[in-house]
């Protein structure tokens, strides 16, 4: 009598958990939220469509973070950040294939929706042109490798030192530590000099003039000793001394030399300057300013004119 109250209530438990709660559960996974039809397909979106692409998108972000981790943990500081920039491409193709992976195993026909959609697509492109121009721009960079992260770029006149690819934009910080964002398209669009594509080291130079009658060989050899003696420039290439010019007023000499960080450019010319004049000054040796002699030659009708005021005096 007993076991057969024990079977009684464990059915009764099992109905209740079976049709109840376990058939709430399933009428709510498939309680439609909205319905449409496509070339005569009826397409159906319910809670559990959504919930399993909300999943299948968290599950995906998840790997991808544990793939990104575990391959950055071994490559050096400066590859890392080229495969960080690589690695955001890469991680936005992976979520689309996913979501049309996620909706086509739960019965939507996907060839159909994307065929539905094309005009909406067209229409959506015109109006988003540049910003599928920045996406495919980004994605050039990448793949021919024409900008990397850290590299120094110079972009209508402006110097930056490239921290973060994006999809859309690319981020340089400026010489006076302000965030330049560059679209993308630029970099295929416009003349961008990079300092750091080819090279470690670029060659810069600091202009200078003195008097004339100047000990040109001493000259030179100031220069070189000024650059021989900053830290910040290499010694391998070794720098060099142009004589440029017999200006109007000086003999105009250059000072050419390397440096392995162009970023700081301004700061390694400004100490150049400083070292220049004061051994300029040491070795008294001038550097001119502008001169102009002017000559006046009064004409006759200015003489008969000054005469005659004279007169009338």
């Amino acid at each position: 009598m007993q076991e057969q109250q024990k079977s009684e209530t464990s059915e009764a438990i099992l109905e209740v958990v079976e049709e109840d709660i376990w058939g709430s559960l399933v009428d709510f996974w498939n309680l439609i939220l909205f319905k449409y039809e496509v070339s005569g397909t009826p397409i159906e979106i319910t809670v559990g469509l959504i919930l399993l692409v909300v999943i299948a998108f968290i599950v995906t972000s998840v790997v991808l973070r544990l793939i990104r981790s575990f391959i950055t943990s071994k490559l050096a500081k400066g590859d890392k950040q080229k495969f960080i920039s690589v690695f955001k491409f890469i991680k936005y193709f992976v979520y689309l294939v996913v979501i049309l992976i996620t909706l086509s195993s739960a019965g939507i026909n996907i060839t159909i929706l994307l065929t539905a959609s094309a005009a909406l697509f067209v229409g959506i492109g015109l109006a988003l042109q540049e910003l599928f121009q920045d996406i495919i721009g980004g994605v050039f960079i990448i793949i021919d490798k024409s900008l990397l992260v850290g590299d120094v770029i110079e972009m209508e006149g402006r110097v930056g030192r490239v921290f973060e690819i994006k999809l859309r934009t690319t981020r340089a910080l400026t010489r006076d530590d302000k965030v330049m964002i560059i679209p993308n398209h630029k970099f295929i669009s416009d003349v961008i000099y990079n300092y750091t594509q080819n090279h470690a080291t670029t060659r810069e130079g600091v202009q200078v003039g003195v008097a004339y009658g100047s000990d040109t060989q001493k000259v030179k050899d100031i220069l070189l000793k000024c650059a021989s003696e900053n830290e910040s420039i290499v010694k391998s290439p070794e720098s060099f001394v142009l004589f440029d010019d017999f200006g109007a007023s000086s003999l105009v000499f250059s000072l050419h030399f390397y440096v392995t960080d162009s970023f700081v450019d301004p700061k390694i010319k400004s100490e150049l300057r400083f070292k220049i004049d004061e051994e300029f000054r040491k070795n008294n040796i001038t550097i001119p300013f502008p001169q102009r002699d002017v000559h006046f030659y009064p004409t006759q009708n200015l003489t008969q004119n000054l005469s005659k005021n004279d007169e009338d005096l």
